[in-house]
């Protein structure tokens, strides 16, 4: 199972970094898989640790993959040299345990040092995971025919409609101002459709 969460990780010289990231938990380790070149995967190698963040906030997710909001309120991790979003539900802590390298993408096996809960889970909102998936499509616009993500976009429109609050409504917006962008750009570039564009948005994983 992939869990769909925040990693928060520091830079030696303190500087924060805060990305979108699927983990998956195996045998009392987290694994990551961040792509080269990574912030996180920099930050992870120089401080050999890393927080995953629990949130329902999905303007991290969106404000992250879009460009639109990077930088995010945070705190001390509490047995990491690292950080952890302010307003995450829950939070783990995470310690470098293997690096199984990759040209492309190597896997990092983590170990689980410490865990918080903050604030209860209040539910499932079908919004948030509508814009979730919007975000893993902006992440992906350069590889994926357009036909493909309007369709995708139309079907989650629903449960943004029926069931989004005022922050799922921001980073829907954020989404969808994200593709207009993309697909203004890929037309400028190549005077066509942005089917064909060159690869302009990198995955922020």
């Amino acid at each position: 199972m992939i869990h769909e969460t925040i990693i928060t990780t520091a830079a030696r010289d303190g500087t924060v970094h805060v990305a979108p990231m699927g983990v998956r938990f195996e045998h009392g380790l987290a694994i990551l898989a961040p792509f080269r070149p990574s912030a996180t995967l920099d930050n992870i190698v120089a401080s050999q640790s890393a927080v995953v963040n629990f949130t329902t906030d999905v303007r991290v997710f969106a404000g992250c993959v879009t460009g639109t909001q990077r930088e995010w309120p945070t705190v001390s991790a509490s047995r990491v040299p690292s950080v952890r979003l302010a307003q995450s539900l829950a939070h783990t802590e995470l310690t470098l345990a293997e690096t199984l390298d990759d040209a492309q993408r190597p896997t990092l096996k983590m170990r689980c040092v410490h865990a918080e809960t903050h604030a209860p889970f209040s539910g499932f909102n079908r919004a948030q995971a509508a814009v979730v998936e919007g975000a893993i499509l902006v992440s992906r616009l350069f590889m994926l025919p357009a036909e493909k993500v309007d369709r995708e976009i139309a079907y989650l429109q629903i449960a943004i409609d029926k069931t989004a609050g005022p922050d799922e409504q921001t980073a829907w917006s954020w989404i969808l101002a994200a593709i207009e962008r993309y697909r203004a750009s890929a037309v400028s570039k190549t005077g066509g459709s942005p089917d064909h564009a060159p690869h302009a948005m990198h995955e922020a994983r």
